[in-house]
């Protein structure tokens, strides 16, 4: 099983936006040094917990600074900006980076991004199939272009000037195009199987209950084999709360207690997912009330956390819950005290990760 991060990133409101890039920054370069083979990153424009309003500047500024491990938006979301932009914007990123992108999209979840970008109220679904399905085309396409939609278009044809090279879209780095992610949130995700259909790859998010977290994969399978391909578990990137400690104690109150940052982390999910509607995420039985949906029952029931031994046991038993996986993804959160957030990366690659794979080959 690989090991990768990913991180959307929350930091409490009223931290120096400055310095929280920066500590996002670090723990980005801190991941390629211990081996962790992608970063995701989130954007959100309307937050002031979260401060990478676009993931692509972001990862921009990381190339020329790491070396092996490949760059994820997580995601881009594609009602919020014209396809053409995007297009043209990924493809140069690809270039930069000369093919170490991966390209994560999504119908966005933040509401008021939606309501700032115009798209609230809006079927946002249908906006993205429409915006992915025209980048996608620009990329396989020569200008004029001409495509039309509901709601974008794209055309040069009045102002093409073809031997200068006016009207040309960039195509990207990898051909035909970066891999392609998207996150699953939903239960029984029909998403997912859209996805798989398309050759696109599932993250499932860190936010869902594991009971949850295994729906997506029969979805995975079904999509695949309905154009006559075969799912592979590598394929799976599932995404979990972790924070591995030296001892127990710390364990206990840095990575489960309110005043730590994972309780702050759920805290801010909770208020933001419960009241938008979608409390059926942190939930096993339909009947359960949203009041019981407190920071404290879903920071215990979704954080994986605890020493070395305790947390590579609870991995374990994670997938076996869900079933096999290619890849999980270490989600970052603040770095309240920076000592603690920096020694569990280092522990989770250089102790817990070999651990959990060992124990999976003798079980193979």
């Amino acid at each position: 099983m690989k090991y990768s991060m990913f991180m959307m990133p929350v930091h409490p409101p009223g931290r120096n936006v400055t310095e929280t890039l920066q500590e996002d920054r670090e723990a980005i370069l801190l991941a390629d040094r211990l081996g962790y083979s992608e970063a995701f990153v989130g954007e959100h424009v309307t937050d002031a917990a979260e401060s990478i309003t676009s993931s692509m500047i972001f990862l921009a500024s990381l190339i020329s600074e790491t070396r092996n491990i490949k760059l994820g938006t997580g995601t881009l979301n594609l009602p919020n900006s014209h396809p053409a932009a995007i297009a043209g914007q990924v493809a140069m990123l690809d270039h930069l980076a000369k093919g170490r992108l991966i390209m994560g999209i999504s119908p966005g979840g933040l509401m008021s991004d939606a309501e700032v970008f115009g798209n609230f109220g809006k079927d946002r679904n249908a906006m993205f199939v429409e915006s992915i399905n025209m980048i996608l085309k620009i990329w396989e396409s020569e200008p004029p272009y001409n495509i039309s939609g509901q709601f974008w278009n794209v055309s040069v044809e009045k102002t093409m000037i073809p031997e200068i090279g006016q009207g040309f879209i960039m195509k990207p780095f990898q051909h035909p195009h970066p891999q392609i992610v998207g996150t699953a949130v939903a239960p029984f995700s029909q998403g997912v199987a859209e996805m798989a259909k398309r050759g696109w790859q599932p993250i499932s998010a860190n936010f869902l209950m594991p009971e949850w977290v295994k729906t997506h994969w029969p979805k995975y399978v079904e999509g695949r084999e309905a154009v006559g391909a075969v799912a592979s578990p590598s394929d799976w990137r599932v995404a979990k709360s972790i924070f591995v400690a030296d001892d127990a104690a710390t364990a206990q109150r840095y990575g489960l207690e309110a005043g730590g940052p994972y309780h702050f982390y759920f805290s801010q999910l909770v208020r933001k997912l419960v009241g938008g509607g979608r409390s059926n995420l942190f939930k096993t039985d339909p009947q359960m009330p949203d009041s019981a949906l407190t920071p404290d029952y879903v920071t215990k029931r979704l954080v994986l956390a605890g020493t070395v031994d305790l947390v590579v046991e609870q991995i374990l038993a994670f997938r076996d819950q869900v079933g096999d996986f290619g890849q999980l993804l270490y989600a970052c959160h603040d770095w309240m005290d920076p000592v603690l957030g920096k020694r569990s990366m280092e522990l989770f690659a250089n102790e817990v990760m070999p651990r959990v794979n060992a124990a999976l080959r003798e079980s193979a």
